[in-house]
């Protein structure tokens, strides 16, 4: 039997071994230097079989050396030599993937919001409403003062002088406001500039050109005011929630556009503009056109816009209101939030027997396009809109990445929406979404393969996020602490929250 190597002697066999370190921009033996000086932890989970998100088969039998953050190693198991000191995991029967990403969250600021992204294999989330409350949250995230996932996290929501929001809504009028408020998020340090569905024509311009001049990606919803052509030419790079993709793919497309046009957007009533445009959404996909689905599909490829579907929020929309009543997950919610939840239903879903019938319709019509889309070459990433109503942090996005199965996509392809593919979005693809050597050491530990059926990411035996170990135990703890602080913690109250309606 080989004897065991000392931690130093094994680093430095890292090193030595570290072709793949070097191609992921990481000089080997500086990497071993600065390991051993940090006292890393070296962490060994073998045999396993990885599914690295790549697109490549699953590989069977492998070990992977995480040594503090980073992926450091992959190889046999026969190859590695015993490291004293080194943790080892049993990976027998296990399945690894990388951490999920969640490219449509809110409330990070909330209660156990962000521990339940975590324990459910989301090390990753998009953070879709900037505002103080999350960026104080994101920042202790990063000091390691709380468990939870790398936060991306947009600017404050910009939107017209109607809006369906209430404040930190940032409601801009004027071209110079509009482009102050893209200013503002600049120095607010936001990653990316949020637009919302109540923009005037102008204004959006201005958001788009203030935009570009400072370096900023934005997305969002789409703008009422503009044609999806027309945003994703202005540089809109993500389009969230199918909102449009109905009428725009209709063979009525110019008569739905001319009403909405001569619609006006009223202070008094600003959701009966939301619920004309879901209406004539729901009846252009009854006038399907092929030919224009194509033709926008290819655009928004083109243009390198992406849609962000968040299906869960669209299927639990289409459902009656009763239908997630007794969802075992409400444990883990807050009980002012439960009762929000109970009631802010009412307002979308259907009641009567047609309109459950045609809501039914109009979300498999979605799972349609949304499937077309995918195929013609539209980049896809996948996402929950948590918390709104029955949209589980961190849970949502396992029943999300199931409707991407339903939209027709394959468990790998649904899989590298919200792994490989939302990194790409982010743009650290060289960094994080695969599990490759150097990048980081974000993996889901599964019982059982999830390309045989995607439902496997439910069940999850250990995470892994930031080099930081959740194994069974741990994770039993978490959501533990999670039931028992939910109940005892009083409603949030906080000077500018947001509503919890956000999309």
């Amino acid at each position: 039997m080989a004897c065991e190597v000392g931690r130093r002697d094994f680093l430095r066999w890292l090193a030595m071994s570290g072709a793949g370190l070097a191609a992921a921009g990481l000089a080997p033996a500086v990497f071993a230097q600065e390991a051993a000086a940090a006292g890393s932890d070296v962490v060994v989970l073998t045999p396993v079989t990885v599914i690295d998100a790549t697109g490549a088969p699953a590989r069977s039998d492998v070990a992977i050396v995480l040594v503090g953050d980073r992926v450091a190693w992959i190889g046999p198991p026969a190859d590695l030599p015993p490291a004293e000191g080194a943790r080892v995991l049993d990976g027998r029967g296990k399945y690894v993937i990388p951490g999920l990403c969640d490219m449509h969250t809110h409330g990070a600021d909330m209660v156990a919001v962000p521990e339940l992204h975590v324990v459910n294999g989301v090390t990753t989330i998009r953070e879709m409403w900037g505002y103080p409350e999350n960026r104080v949250v994101r920042d202790r995230i990063e000091r390691g003062e709380l468990l939870g996932p790398r936060m991306v996290l947009a600017s404050g929501i910009i939107d017209g002088p109607v809006s369906l929001l209430e404040p930190p809504v940032v409601r801009v009028s004027t071209e110079d406001e509009a482009r102050a408020a893209v200013r503002t998020a600049k120095a607010e340090g936001a990653e990316f500039v949020k637009v919302y569905s109540y923009l005037g024509r102008d204004t959006f311009a201005a958001v788009a050109d203030e935009c570009a001049r400072q370096g900023l990606p934005f997305g969002g919803h789409w703008p009422y005011r503009v044609t999806i052509p027309e945003a994703s030419a202005a540089g809109q790079r993500s389009f969230e929630h199918l909102y449009g993709m109905g009428i725009h793919t209709s063979t009525r497309r110019d008569e739905f556009l001319a009403r909405l046009a001569g619609q006006r957007f009223d202070p008094a009533a600003p959701r009966a503009f939301y619920n004309l445009v879901a209406e004539l959404d729901r009846q252009g996909t009854l006038s399907h056109s092929p030919a224009r689905a194509q033709a926008l599909f290819e655009l928004l490829v083109h243009n390198g816009s992406w849609l962000s579907p968040t299906l869960i929020v669209n299927r639990v929309i289409s459902a009656p209101a009763e239908t997630y009543a007794h969802d075992p997950r409400l444990r883990y919610v807050l009980p002012s939030l439960r009762d929000y939840w109970k009631e802010r239903i009412k307002v979308f879903a259907p009641v009567t027997p047609r309109e459950i019938a045609e809501r039914e319709a109009y979300f498999q019509a979605l799972l349609g396009l949304l499937g077309d889309a995918y195929r013609a070459g539209v980049g896809v990433i996948g996402g929950t809109d948590c918390p709104n109503p029955y949209s589980f942090p961190g849970f949502g996005l396992h029943d999300d990445l199931e409707f991407l199965v339903k939209a027709g996509l394959s468990p790998m392809q649904a899989l590298q929406t919200v792994t490989r593919d939302a990194a790409r979005y982010l743009g650290r693809q060289d960094t994080a979404g695969t599990v490759t050597v150097g990048k980081v050491a974000d993996l889901v530990v599964l019982d059982a393969n999830p390309l045989d059926g995607i439902g496997a990411v439910r069940r999850i035996d250990t995470v892994i996020s930031r080099g930081r170990i959740l194994d069974r135990a741990k994770r039993a703890k978490v959501l533990a602490d999670v039931e028992r602080a939910v109940q005892t913690s009083a409603p949030v109250a906080r000077t500018g929250a947001p509503k919890r309606d956000c999309c």
